[in-house]
């Protein structure tokens, strides 16, 4: 039947409807994968889940306090001292300033303003520093939902307006780190698929040694990128999924890398029967009778892994499950219709000047790999232990991963212009009076509540309290940190501590930082309950794939113990290469999900072919086989696979560089190591037994030291 299906797709006429109807698709969904940037929410308050206090206290002050308010500084410093003509022209920028588009009613908060209301006994912050190097406006900016795509105009304008001859002026507070992380994913949707097709392309070029082969999965990956963020642009925009600037990111790579490795597999396997066949259709024929289940098992399940996501409390790491999820599926789909109608239309000329001619010999059966089974095919135990022993060893890095989050400053890769601002005014004595806690309690309670926060190191004195309906009251108080800071988040705690402890007042305590200590609290419940439920689904595919149990257990151990050994050597890594300060709290999470969804691809693709040899040649003799086939194309799409990770550290922010690193590093251990090393040592080792309960190799007949060096033949 699988064969059936396959000859239909690459027919002598459905092969062109195929290409027709892949054409059509790309260009209809082509105009909706540009916009996808327009719909990205990349607002934390969007993000977190309802049950989170800072939440409640967000729905609280819906009425009262509007949730896309954005309050933003402008930082003046000149060494030595601002002068009087330095403050007068702050004084005109912030009525300059005030009249932009977006600058809310109350207007600009200048030094002057803020020295005349406090001199009237009014509670303001103070703007200018003691030492009169740095002062600061601060105003808020609004436009509504749609604030993430219009705030670097307006941050563009602010900078044309706010200069300081001969000294420094940066935008900082909420508006300026806004406008910072847009800049960060700036060019997301065109930039970084450059450049990861651009090391894609380099890495085919070595791989094919061909001057046109390279073009047919580049092309392919293209139609999949374009349709699956086509796709992802509809249900965000029309179904409420929820997109940000990581999702759609990790989306392109996923889809490029996951697309050329399948890629490959079929590649492969078309240019091994095209040998044994004369006619072209045929050989593809049967190359997706045999590779089609591996590449549908792999993307199931990284498929089926993203998905669990879906269950994160976090709702932007609830929506990275689907949108990769979809990506998969189109990746999937059209390196199985696609590219197989656009080989067998080109013909053999395209593996030019190696055209794989019918009755030639196969090259892999006397290759790297092969040597390599063969050599561990002496003592397969000693090999596996050795191996794992090494694997537990990188394993112990991990207890230098600190994942307890990151300041603003630590965030980014590069010193931008908010935390240049933020630095000045930390070292100059002024806090940033935009980051504040907000206070929501019992109005009967509210000088309780504001009486239990004194005392309270780094939090400033309540502000005015004022009323909210059904009996309800709000107040804030200015975070003397940055903020998303551990200090910050402890201040938070330290705040909702004391205000949970007076009776009757029903205090919630929300506000910026605790937006990010509830994101860490939510990130390290998700890393609980959604790491067992992707082992846990993937060993059900990998039992339904292989028709066993302990092949499945076994081949879920070695990922894991991948994964251990890669998040050991990156913690290292960070630390101490690459200065890093630490994790981001949803980072072990992240790493888990991709590095055992894309770890399992690589044993999915030798396991499938070891149970194919098994029936023929037995377990051991099938597994050097399997590994002399498939090594050579499962190390090449690793090496693709973790080249466009990489890629991800092309955008200025930690979290995606660590991401990048650990998913690089684990998927080459995976290939070189793991799948190579330990899994092919496992097979040899346990023979037959690999295949419990079924009896697939019932007679599980060790290797004689002359079948282990005998050149390996292939299933024909």
């Amino acid at each position: 039947m699988h064969r059936q299906i396959a000859s239909s797709l690459t027919g002598r006429v459905t092969k062109w409807l195929v290409l027709v109807a892949a054409v059509v698709l790309t260009g209809v969904m082509g105009g909706f994968s540009t916009q996808l940037t327009e719909v990205q929410d990349n607002e934390a308050s969007s993000w977190l889940p309802e049950s989170a206090e800072s939440t409640k206290v967000l729905e609280e002050l819906s009425e009262t306090v509007d949730p896309n308010d954005i309050p933003t500084l402008v930082v003046y410093h000149r060494d030595g001292g601002l002068t009087e003509d330095d403050l007068a022209a702050m004084e005109s920028d912030g009525e300059e300033i005030a009249g932009l588009d977006g600058v809310t009613d109350e207007g600009v908060l200048t030094p002057a303003a803020a020295e005349a209301a406090g001199a009237q006994g009014a509670p303001v912050p103070t703007l200018v520093s003691e030492d009169g190097e740095v002062a600061y406006l601060y105003f808020v900016l609004n436009f509504g939902a749609d604030g993430w795509n219009a705030i670097p105009d307006a941050a563009d304008e602010i900078r044309e307006i706010a200069v300081l001859d001969g000294g420094e002026v940066h935008l900082a507070g909420f508006g300026g780190q806004a406008a910072d992380s847009a800049e960060a994913f700036e060019g997301i949707d065109t930039d970084l698929i450059l450049i990861t097709l651009g090391v894609v392309v380099v890495i085919l070029l070595f791989t094919y040694r061909s001057p046109v082969l390279w073009l047919l999965p580049i092309i392919c990956a293209v139609v999949a990128n374009t349709i699956a963020t086509g796709l992802v642009y509809l249900l965000a925009k029309h179904a409420g999924l929820t997109v940000n600037g990581q999702s759609q990111a990790i989306l392109s790579i996923l889809v490029i890398g996951a697309g050329t490795d399948y890629a490959l597999l079929l590649v492969a396997r078309y240019r091994e029967e095209l040998r044994r066949h004369e006619d072209r259709h045929e050989a593809m024929a049967f190359a997706l009778h045999r590779a089609a289940p591996a590449v549908l098992a792999s993307a199931a399940t990284v498929a089926v892994g993203m998905l669990c996501l879906s269950f994160a409390d976090l709702n932007s790491t609830a929506g990275l499950g689907p949108v990769n999820a979809i990506g998969v599926a189109v990746t999937m789909i059209v390196m199985l219709t696609l590219l197989p109608a656009l080989l067998v239309i080109v013909g053999r000329w395209v593996f030019w000047p190696k055209r794989p001619a019918f009755g030639s010999a196969e090259p892999t059966a006397d290759g790297l790999w092969a040597r390599v089974g063969r050599a561990i095919s002496h003592r397969p135990r000693r090999v596996w232990v050795v191996t794992t022993g090494l694997l537990l060893l990188a394993c112990l890095g991990l207890f230098r991963l600190d994942a307890s989050g990151l300041s603003t400053e630590e965030t980014y890769t590069k010193e931008f212009d908010s935390i240049k601002g933020q630095k000045l005014l930390a070292e100059h004595g002024l806090s940033d009076n935009s980051n504040t806690i907000q206070v929501t309690t019992a109005a009967d309670r509210a000088d309780d509540v504001t009486a239990a926060l004194e005392g309270i190191e780094g939090l400033g004195a309540p502000g005015q309290v004022q009323p909210l309906s059904g009996g309800r009251a709000w107040f804030e108080a200015t975070i003397d940190a940055d903020i998303s800071s551990s200090t910050a988040a402890d201040i938070v705690e330290a705040s909702r501590d004391a205000v949970h402890a007076v009776d009757g007042a029903d205090a919630l305590v929300g506000g910026g930082s605790a937006f990010y200590l509830d994101t860490k609290i939510a990130s390290e419940r998700d890393s609980w309950v959604i790491m067992p439920l992707v082992l846990g689904v993937v060993l059900l595919i990998l039992i339904g794939l292989l028709r066993a149990l302990l092949a499945p257990l076994i081949l879920m151990a070695t990922v894991v113990l991948s994964f251990g050994a890669a998040l050991g050597i990156s913690a290292l890594l960070f630390e101490y290469v690459f200065g890093f300060a630490g994790s981001d709290p949803g980072f072990p999470l992240f790493a888990f999900v991709f590095l055992v969804a894309l770890g399992i691809d690589y044993n999915i693709f030798l396991m499938t072919r070891v149970r194919e040899e098994t029936a023929t040649h037995g377990t051991r003799k099938g597994s050097l086989i399997a590994l002399a086939s498939t090594g050579g194309v499962i190390t090449s799409a690793g090496i693709v696979l973790a080249a466009t990770f990489l890629v991800l550290g092309s955008l200025p922010l930690v979290f995606l560089a660590e991401l990048g690193v650990a998913v690089a590093l684990g998927v080459m251990l995976d290939t070189m190591i793991v799948r190579s090393v330990l899994v092919t040592a496992l097979n040899l080792d346990l023979g037959g037994r690999i295949w419990w309960p079924s009896r697939l190799d019932p007679h599980d007949a060790p290797l004689s030291a002359a079948e282990a060096e005998r050149p390996l033949e292939t299933v024909h």
